[in-house]
């Protein structure tokens, strides 16, 4: 490969070390170590998701990742950006308002260019802390819809994306020259286990899997959960390589993985080296010290990981998600996710660097058996500040609505936006909505009180 700018040629960048004499195998974890084209790896991840992070700033943030000592970094693929409206895809360029970050074939391209092998957590389900999860808002207008189970008219859907993007994918594979040396099915699907209540779906995942082969897929294919929570419950055993997600109890939680997949390879999916934060409460951090005795118990045990998140982003455009408990009708259990994702990653929000970056760094380098030429951290870039500008004229709200308003509904029954009649039948995915009634007479301090359900 050639050198990006960063690089002197002094020891083999990874993609010489590990594909120099041509490719004859992919990531292997059929013994008690991983083998990336029959070479031993331990693989060092860094989390960042192309669509939290602008197109112009993916390659700088690339570079630090791999200056960390990392040779991976891991993404989600999300749904409700790739498919905005039914049937309608875009991969940058597809004339949805969140195009410019949707390049994803440019994302993998950079990835390799700066020396970094890839994950692809490609969903259908991706958690995330986004927006539904991922899943498209026009799912909920389809009857029935059963979400994350091999309920036919989901898997419908579901097969249509895959078969999009999974033939997209897959010409970015290890095997055929590209980065991508393994993807996830599904994600922490575990989590759906609800004692008798509901049971997650071997079906689905078998399916799921079913579709990764149908589409030329032949990397290793994994799944995420916590071992010690939710066991085998969100696996295939013998068909889907197991990863554990945690933020402390490292080595019982590897220990616990060992006991599903004796003889096999540990690998950390999600270690969370910082936290999300929540609307209306303080910043999320979590301190060097805890990240520096995780990482240490996790090189203990010989794993593999991933940070989640190395590199954190934003959550543009209203895809900011949210938490809700099993009781949809009782409010004390929802908290929305921040805008920003900064996560306390050892890479902030803006590009910055935390001390945390430097605890991977050094640990990395005193973990790894395999030694390839890391380029120079880049120069960190200090934000600019807006002069402050003062207000001086409004719009008013019912002028914009009578004057500026590009869509009007009439409706004898209060609908939620996903069920609008607009975008070719897809409804409103995100943003504001003004509902106004007629006929409505209220006297000067008046209360109205809107009862949930009716």
């Amino acid at each position: 490969m050639a050198l990006s700018a960063g690089f002197t040629a002094s020891l083999p960048t990874n993609y010489e070390y590990y594909t120099s004499t041509g490719i004859n195998s992919g990531l292997n974890a059929n013994q008690s170590f991983f083998t990336l084209n029959d070479k031993l790896i331990k693989i060092y991840s860094g989390a960042m998701h192309y669509f939290r992070v602008p197109r112009p700033y993916w390659r700088d943030r690339l570079r630090k990742i791999r200056a960390a000592g990392l040779n991976t970094v891991e993404t989600y693929v999300p749904w409700n950006l790739h498919e905005p409206e039914n049937g309608k895809f875009d991969f940058g360029e597809g004339g949805s308002e969140f195009e410019d970050f949707l390049h994803l074939e440019e994302f993998l391209n950079a990835a390799k260019e700066e020396d970094l092998f890839v994950i692809l957590r490609t969903g259908p389900y991706i958690c995330s802390e986004y927006n539904s999860g991922g899943f498209p808002s026009w799912l909920l207008r389809e009857k029935p819809m059963g979400f994350r189970t091999s309920e036919e008219n989901y898997m419908k859907f579901v097969t249509r994306f895959f078969n999009v993007v999974l033939t997209l994918l897959a010409a970015f594979q290890f095997q055929l020259g590209g980065p991508v040396i393994a993807f996830q099915v599904e994600n922490e699907y575990g989590n759906l286990e609800n004692g008798a209540a509901f049971q997650p779906d071997k079906v689905y995942m078998e399916e799921l899997r079913q579709l990764f082969l149908k589409n030329g897929i032949v990397e290793l294919l994994t799944s995420a959960d916590s071992p010690l929570w939710k066991g085998t419950s969100g696996t295939l055993p013998g068909e889907l390589f197991q990863t554990a997600n945690f933020g402390d109890n490292a080595v019982n939680q590897l220990n616990k993985l060992e006991e599903f997949q004796p003889g096999r390879p540990l690998m950390v999916m999600e270690y969370w080296i910082g936290w999300f934060d929540n609307v209306g409460g303080e910043h999320s951090v979590k301190s060097d010290e805890d990240s520096r005795r995780v990482l240490e118990d996790i090189f203990s045990k010989n794993a593999s990981f991933n940070a989640y998140m190395f590199h954190g982003g934003t959550n543009f455009w209203f895809n900011n998600g949210a938490n809700l408990d099993n009781d949809l009708m009782d409010n004390s259990g929802y908290t929305a996710i921040t805008t920003s994702y900064d996560y306390d990653a050892p890479i902030s929000e803006s590009g910055g660097y935390r001390n945390k970056y430097f605890i991977v760094k050094e640990l990395v380098a005193a973990d790894n058996p395999v030694q390839t030429l890391t380029p120079e951290a880049p120069e960190y870039i200090e934000p600019l500040a807006y002069e402050s500008s003062r207000i001086e004229q409004f719009l008013p709200l019912r002028t914009l609505l009578e004057e500026n308003s590009p869509i009007s509904i009439r409706s004898e029954q209060l609908l939620p936006m996903e069920m609008l009649d607009i975008n070719d039948g897809s409804g409103q995915n995100n943003g504001y909505i003004v509902y106004q009634k007629d006929n409505v007479d209220l006297e000067e301090n008046s209360v109205l009180t809107i009862e949930v359900g009716r």
